[in-house]
């Protein structure tokens, strides 16, 4: 296919590009064989579900992030309330995190009882502002809860300089802790996403870049007592005087995942190249700003997120996104708006705080439909629906 497109070209049916592909990576023989061969050891009733692989997979995924300690889970949300769960929240602690991320990072600070004060995120990384974070500083900071959005690393050696600037009259400066639920593999300076910080959080759910058969999380740290208590949340106590329930990942799940982390970096190779492709294809069209890598970020493009006009807000920004499904077959996805429109208990919670930087923005992104194995002739029709999805809106106007 050419890189433009006649109005007789043939359109594709509504399933063809997904909003957000249900498989984020691929999976291939090599998964298959390793899940397999866990599944046939299992079926020894002396061996069961228990065995080796979970270890591995842990140990493989420090190596990986150069941490002491992996520890993996039943999901990124689980995650993400150990987390909260690891600082000993009081009533009036504060938890200080971008108003743009998915409802679940919010829900976990909310649901150990502290404070969520929201703050701005910056419109071209859709990533903490870090001038804003300190203005929202107080006495009462516990932590910041950093969203490396969409496949891009916040800016964590600014978020830091920030917590030890304001330190907390008890328990000194705020704890910098990344979910890095869209941002596996993903660099920050050189150094992985999952090093830097006092925790950091993963998702393998299915959509993401590498997936533990649809469903999983991790911790990664260098804290000797953040692993200690990790341990015992994910397994009722594990023999210490904590609580604990099961929040423990599969022995089949750690099998796919020892592999998926393995082609890890030849997935996200192939994903940031039909990234980078696709930026090229619209340079031509001024109503879209697409994704910036800023200098020193290995961005690995969970989302390709792109930005209409200020005066494309909302409802324009929605009708390109309809014509793009109904008329071209790609899908689109808002990832995300604000978190006060995602769920009523946020909303509740932030009652009076104001993001309007945010606000604007949550109505101004979408991602449009991307995969590391789409082929040029995919990406040159995405391009040119959106080039015409465009122009129908601009004549519109």
């Amino acid at each position: 296919m050419s890189t433009t497109i006649g109005r007789d070209a043939p359109r594709r049916d509504k399933s063809s590009f997904p909003p957000l592909p249900p498989l984020g990576g691929w999976y291939t023989e090599e998964e298959v064989e390793a899940v397999t061969r866990a599944l046939r050891e299992s079926m020894d009733w002396r061996v069961g579900f228990g065995g080796k692989e979970i270890a591995e997979f842990e140990a493989a995924f420090a190596r990986y992030c150069d941490v002491k300690h992996a520890l993996a889970l039943n999901s990124c949300g689980t995650g993400l309330d150990i987390a909260m769960m690891c600082l000993d929240l009081k009533p009036g602690d504060e938890v200080i995190s971008p108003a743009i991320t998915f409802k679940a990072t919010h829900l976990a600070i909310l649901g150990q009882g502290a404070k969520l004060v929201l703050c701005e995120t910056d419109p071209r990384t859709f990533n903490l502002d870090p001038a804003d974070v300190e203005r929202r500083m107080t006495p009462r900071t516990r932590a910041i809860l950093a969203v490396h959005n969409n496949g891009l690393s916040a800016f964590m050696d600014d978020l830091q300089a920030v917590a030890e600037r304001h330190p907390h009259p008890q328990h000194g400066p705020a704890k910098v802790i990344g979910d890095a639920a869209r941002a596996v593999g993903a660099t920050y300076k050189g150094t992985r996403v999952g090093k830097m910080g006092w925790m950091n959080i993963f998702s393998f759910q299915t959509t993401k870049n590498m997936t533990t058969l649809g469903e999983g999380g991790l911790i990664t740290t260098d804290d000797p007592e953040v692993a200690r208590r990790t341990q015992a949340y994910r397994s009722f106590g594990g023999g210490t005087d904590l609580w604990g329930t099961n929040y423990r990942m599969t022995k089949l799940q750690a099998a796919a995942g020892i592999v998926q982390l393995r082609r890890l970096d030849e997935m996200n190779a192939r994903r940031v190249d039909r990234a980078r492709r696709l930026t090229a294809r619209l340079q031509a069209i001024p109503e879209l700003t697409t994704p910036w890598e800023p200098p020193n970020c290995g961005h690995i493009y969970y989302g390709y997120t792109l930005l209409v006009p200020a005066d494309w807000a909302g409802p324009r920004r929605d009708k390109l996104c309809a014509i793009l499904k109904d008329e071209s077959g790609v899908g689109t996805v808002v990832m995300n708006d604000v978190t006060p429109t995602q769920h009523p208990l946020i909303k509740r919670h932030v009652e009076g705080q104001h993001t309007p930087v945010s606000d604007l923005t949550g109505k101004r992104l979408f991602c449009v439909s991307l995969h590391p194995l789409m082929t040029d002739d995919d990406l040159d029709y995405i391009a040119q629906s959106l080039a015409e999805a465009v122009g129908r809106v601009r004549r519109a106007e």
